[in-house]
């Protein structure tokens, strides 16, 4: 076992394990992955130790060690959830409640064909993006996960009502972890819009790990939107990885905030010329939680294009991490990538810390970095007041203004005003907890 091994971050998951139904697979090629996971955690552990862990230098992850979590599932009314969470008859509609599928019919049309991840549905490129044996918390929910879906989009399609999957923690679940795992993969030529939503609406600590792995044929399009919106005793480490072929395009935008510690971790590799992504986000945090995103992208093929942008707002004593990285291989020429992360801090005990990085091999590139961190200062608030604002409703506007950038990139409009509502609910917390603007 590795030296920085705590027998008390593993054995908790261990007595989980040991209680899960060990399914039978005809070609036990499931089994065999998952046998890879659960080896690859016992080594490790959870990622306890910061010093010389860059990954993890920011994040301190003992209070997730220190939590008994467990497998219990209720039987929550869906009908009075639908009423809180973001969903639309103009979608459509998958939801888990605290782990398990709501609506077991998956839909199958000409357009799209969503099935349950077993033996007999497996793809071929199952958990080589998102490999058992990355990283401690992929590799518990490849040990773990039992509901995970196949979403499957035909060549030439383009699915024209919106795919929604929202996984919720209910208000009867205690102390739960789950494990959603996600698998996507469109065809040639193919269109979608996905939505992945991450809604707590418990009043109980709560564990989510998720894992999403696309991979895009050529000429495919999809654009994914994302909201993590959990409680302030939780925990939500997502990790989502995503494959392009040659002229595909990858556009998602993010909205984090609640979390006790969020994290989102995304990974695009250009596995073809010509593909282009683009990845955005705006996290929000307050009191005393904590918002990561650890966002790279690997251009590995020339004539590829990507852009990282960015936002975050900060208050009380709340922590964010971006770490930003964008990877040129030799034979990468004429990429061209673009990496930029923008925070507002409203308090002086909130802290951020931003690493975009460039780490380029090739010679015929375009490549440029950017981060910023800074407060509301009082020339900005007196020129609101100036026309005739008052000073709250001016803060309030600059806030709002701040954000408004990202949340307009939400296409789906019941999710964008579902968000927007949100986030001027948010505000006042955000502005009681401040104690920086106008002072500069």
């Amino acid at each position: 076992m590795a030296d920085n091994f705590f027998p008390k971050s593993v054995q908790q998951f261990d007595q989980l394990y040991n209680k899960i139904e060990k399914k039978s697979y005809t070609d036990q090629k499931i089994q065999e992955i998952k046998n890879i996971a659960w080896d690859y955690f016992l080594s490790t552990g959870l990622p306890l130790h910061r010093r010389g862990n860059e990954e993890w230098k920011y994040t301190n992850l003992n209070p997730i060690s220190e939590i008994n979590f467990n497998l219990n599932q209720s039987n929550s009314d869906i009908k009075e959830i639908n009423k809180l969470i973001p969903i639309s008859s103009d979608w459509q509609n998958i939801i888990f409640i605290d782990g398990k599928i709501s609506n077991q019919n998956f839909i199958s049309n000409k357009e799209i064909i969503i099935s349950k991840i077993d033996s007999i549905n497996l793809p071929d490129e199952f958990a080589t993006l998102a490999k058992p044996d990355s990283s401690p918390f992929t590799a518990l929910n490849t040990a773990f996960f039992s509901e995970g879906i196949l979403i499957e989009i035909p060549d030439n399609v383009i699915v024209q009502k919106d795919l929604n999957i929202t996984f919720v923690n209910s208000n009867f679940s205690k102390n739960l972890i789950t494990f959603p795992r996600v698998f996507l993969k469109c065809g040639e030529n193919s269109e979608l819009k996905l939505i992945e939503n991450y809604i707590n609406l418990s009043n109980s600590v709560n564990l989510t790990l998720p894992v999403l792995e696309i991979v895009q044929s050529k000429n495919s399009r999809i654009e994914h939107f994302r909201v993590q919106i959990e409680n302030p005793y939780s925990f939500n480490i997502a990790s989502t990885r995503i494959l392009q072929k040659s002229n595909s395009n990858f556009f998602s935008t993010s909205f984090s905030t609640g979390a006790k510690i969020g994290r989102n971790d995304i990974h695009v590799l250009f596995d073809a010329p010509e593909a282009e992504c683009g990845l955005y986000g705006l996290y929000i945090s307050n009191g005393d939680q904590q918002q990561d995103s650890e966002i790279s992208t690997t251009h590995s093929k020339p004539n590829c294009t990507s852009k990282q942008y960015y936002k975050g707002i900060l208050s009380g004593n709340s922590k964010a991490v971006f770490s930003g990285k964008i990877l040129v291989d030799k034979d990468a020429q004429q990429s061209d990538a673009d990496q930029k992360d923008l925070n507002l801090l409203l308090s002086r005990n909130s802290e951020v810390y931003t690493k975009p990085s460039l780490e380029i091999y090739a010679d015929d590139v375009t490549c440029a970095h950017g981060a910023t961190a800074g407060n509301i200062d009082m020339d900005t608030l007196f020129y609101l007041q100036s026309r005739g604002l008052d000073l709250e409703t001016a803060k309030v506007i600059l806030i709002k203004g701040f954000a408004e950038e990202m949340i307009n990139r939400f296409k789906p409009k019941d999710l964008r005003n579902y968000i927007s509502n949100f986030i001027d609910d948010l505000i006042p917390v955000l502005r009681d907890q401040s104690d920086t603007i106008g002072t500069f």
